[in-house]
């Protein structure tokens, strides 16, 4: 299928402010075999310039393969040289076609937050692999259909990482899931044991009750957003839209309806408050996209989590002092500006032990 990175991924997308991204899916297939271990090359020392493309310094770079039906999943990881077992971080991108460095086609240029994070979090001693996602990027799946699409493939490709890892040796493997990845790293972790689980801009509530929000918030007619929501409460019971509305046919397709379905079973709430491992949930004050109040709906869900707010930080985990939109967004296409110092030091902390 051409353009496998337009069609997969969340369905909510960034609809942040004046972007509107149609919805896409993350792609089917199950999780098959271990990938033999890559070669292992060492970098060079990271230049103290800022680049696009940031290297890690003292750690050693390894390409990674999980092979599933129909293709491979394709991620990097980053081990420090200078620890000689370190933690490990599985990082899980966000909504929409992001890849393991938090960049989307949709938008313009790039951001690098999740190489930014790998990076920094290596020079602190702490190994991360992050991936792209099936359909992504170099995670192209062969003879991909939109109707095959289950939220629950996602789910099963972050079990096979963590598998991998176990076969690479790592002992403390972490799950940190941004955005929607949050939702997928919870869906994981009820059935993998891990050290524990970090929530990065995660929703606190269901995906039906967050678009039900922005359906009320967006433009255009009540009666429309009325309908919308008759929608979601056929696909609540499981059932499907035979003949969507036309304005409303980007999110309601008939091809998308199966993924959306499966995806409206997973509520964040109840997996946080079943989680069996220690648990950090971060949030920024100034996302647009994701706000304190699911932040700490998490918390609620499981009172031994420790929940942090960081002052400033967005969507992308970068400082954004601006109260203006535009300015927010600007940074979703900004390389230069770095993910928050503090943010790293949160995790490196949790990571480490200091919390849990």
């Amino acid at each position: 299928m051409k353009n496998h990175r337009r069609l997969i991924g969340g369905i909510l997308g960034l609809l942040v402010a004046s972007i509107q991204i149609a919805p896409v899916p993350i792609a089917a297939g199950q999780t098959a075999s271990l990938p033999h271990p890559a070669e292992k090359t060492p970098l060079l020392q990271r230049a103290t310039t800022k680049t696009d493309s940031l290297q890690p310094s003292l750690c050693l770079q390894q390409e990674a393969e999980l092979p599933i039906q129909g293709g491979k999943l394709r991620g990097t990881l980053f081990t420090p040289t200078s620890v000689k077992k370190p933690p490990v971080v599985l990082i899980i991108a966000g909504s929409g076609p992001t890849d393991r460095d938090g960049n989307s086609p949709l938008l313009p240029g790039k951001n690098n937050s999740l190489l930014q994070l790998a990076d920094s979090l290596a020079t602190h001693g702490i190994a991360t692999l992050r991936y792209d996602k099936r359909g992504v990027a170099n995670s192209q799946i062969k003879q991909l259909r939109e109707e095959q699409m289950q939220f629950s493939d996602g789910v099963e490709d972050v079990i096979g990482w963590i598998r991998w890892l176990r076969q690479q040796g790592f002992r403390k493997i972490y799950v940190a899931g941004h955005s929607e990845g949050s939702l997928v790293g919870l869906g994981a972790a009820q059935t993998e044991k891990i050290s524990g689980f970090i929530s990065l801009a995660g929703a606190g509530r269901s995906i039906d009750a967050v678009l039900r929000e922005q359906f009320t918030a967006g433009g255009g007619p009540d009666s429309l957003k009325k309908l919308a929501g008759r929608y979601l409460d056929t696909l609540l019971m499981g059932q499907r839209i035979a003949k969507p509305h036309p304005l409303l046919f980007s999110l309601f397709r008939p091809s998308v309806q199966p993924y959306m379905i499966s995806w409206l079973q997973y509520d964040p709430q109840e997996l946080m408050r079943a989680l069996h491992c220690a648990a950090l949930i971060i949030q920024g004050t100034n996302d647009l996209q994701v706000k304190e109040t699911d932040a700490r709906l998490l918390a609620a869900a499981k009172p031994t989590a420790t929940l942090v707010l960081i002052q400033h930080m967005n969507h992308v985990l970068k400082k954004i002092d601006s109260p203006v939109p535009a300015v927010n967004i600007a940074s979703y296409s900004n390389p230069k500006l770095p993910v928050m110092t503090e943010l790293v030091n949160e995790i490196t902390r949790f990571v480490k032990g200091k919390f849990n």
